[in-house]
């Protein structure tokens, strides 16, 4: 008994660094498992204007969970519709048609979405009732370009240089387009960025007489009327006369539907003279593809329409040339350049050399307009 007893003595010390090994381990098997967050059994819900798939957690319970911008993430829907290692971002900074979950200010949720694209919804073949199970797939994966690409604007006037340049207001000057004919902006009526004030005091200044609201329908309008914040008498009276055309176009500026309403809108605005305000919501990315088209047929150069593009970016980032080379290059690549080869239709084509009027009158043709009313159209903004 006494031998036992010592030999038992004589082995804690191992029994000892043994637990320490085994403790060791499950607190690097702890460590490793808050590393790789996962969420499951979470509720999807369609996110109709743009073809979203809402998934049922809010940006910050998600980050909360472990997740971080740039990160690789794999989503997972209970039909079985997979989307492996898609970027994680805090804005839509994918090129267009490609997937990715986003968050963005706004939004009560997290966000899977093709940007620019086909209506993911529909695409996964989802319907209510639906699940979702998202995971870590590769820790920092996208995180150069989520650095490169997040920015962010504040919706304080007292922040900026001018009511112009808050309102991102401004004439549109490319090609033969008449000085003051074409005015583009954010929104006059949808007041969530506090800047449908300032433009409408802005396009009642420049006297704009018909509005292509690229944003909502007639649905969202009078939502909007009817808000407390609602404060744009130049844009009721203007919608009152019939002078506003809503065309509630999506993001996907490569989808039949996106063609057929914006050919609708531009037909319906050649029937009126101007001069003509474009807005959508922050005047930035349907607003920057349809003044494109616009400054395209009317022969502006590829140098112009880069110009005008960018403006957008001073006036609510600061970004320019000059400030920020690498970010301007950065936008002008992933977002301008897919735009124009849009309109194009062919990546092989040198941009900066093409005759930008013909293939934009191309577009327009195929989205359904007549030759008389391009021509139309052509005449009124010139």
């Amino acid at each position: 008994m006494k031998m036992k007893k010592t030999t038992m003595w004589k082995q804690l010390p191992a029994i000892a660094s043994a637990l320490a090994l085994l403790l060791a381990l499950a607190a690097c098997g702890a460590k490793q498992s808050a590393s790789e967050p996962s969420a499951s059994g979470l509720k999807v819900m369609h996110e109709e204007e743009f073809g979203g798939v809402y998934i049922d957690l809010t940006i910050d319970a998600f980050n909360d969970l472990g997740f971080v911008y740039g990160d690789g993430v794999t989503i997972t829907f209970s039909n079985g519709y997979t989307l492996e290692n898609i970027p994680y971002y805090s804005g839509y900074y994918t090129r267009a048609g490609e997937p990715l979950l986003v968050t963005y200010p706004g939004y009560p949720y997290i966000e899977a979405c093709v940007d620019k694209g086909d209506s993911l919804w529909v695409l996964a073949g989802l319907s209510e009732g639906d699940r979702a199970e998202i995971t870590l797939s590769e820790r920092g994966a996208y995180l150069d370009i989520q650095n490169a690409r997040n920015i962010r604007y504040e919706d304080d006037r007292a922040l900026y240089a001018s009511d112009a340049v808050f309102a991102n207001f401004r004439s549109v000057k490319a090609g033969t387009i008449q000085e003051n004919m074409l005015y583009r902006s954010a929104s006059p009526c949808d007041n969530q960025h506090n800047r449908a004030p300032y433009v409408d005091a802005l396009m009642a200044a420049a006297g704009v007489d018909y509005i292509l609201d690229l944003a909502d329908n007639e649905e969202k309008i009078l939502g909007y009327l009817g808000a407390p914040d609602f404060e744009s008498p130049y844009f009721l009276t203007l919608y009152e006369a019939g002078k506003v055309v809503p065309v509630a176009l999506n993001v996907n500026y490569g989808s039949k539907e996106f063609r057929e309403k914006l050919a609708a809108g531009l037909t319906a605005l050649s029937e009126y003279p101007g001069p003509y305000l474009v807005h959508c919501t922050e005047g930035k990315d349907r607003t920057g593809f349809v003044c494109m088209l616009l400054e395209a047929l009317c022969g502006a150069s590829f140098d112009e329409i880069v110009a005008d593009y960018m403006i957008t970016y001073d006036n609510y980032y600061g970004i320019t040339k000059q400030s920020d080379p690498e970010k301007y290059d950065i936008i002008v690549r992933d977002v301008l350049f897919p735009m124009l080869s849009s309109v194009v239709g062919d990546d092989k084509v040198d941009l900066a050399s093409a005759d930008l009027a013909v293939y934009a009158e191309r577009f327009l043709t195929d989205a359904g307009m007549s030759s008389e009313q391009i021509g139309r159209l052509k005449e009124r903004l010139q």
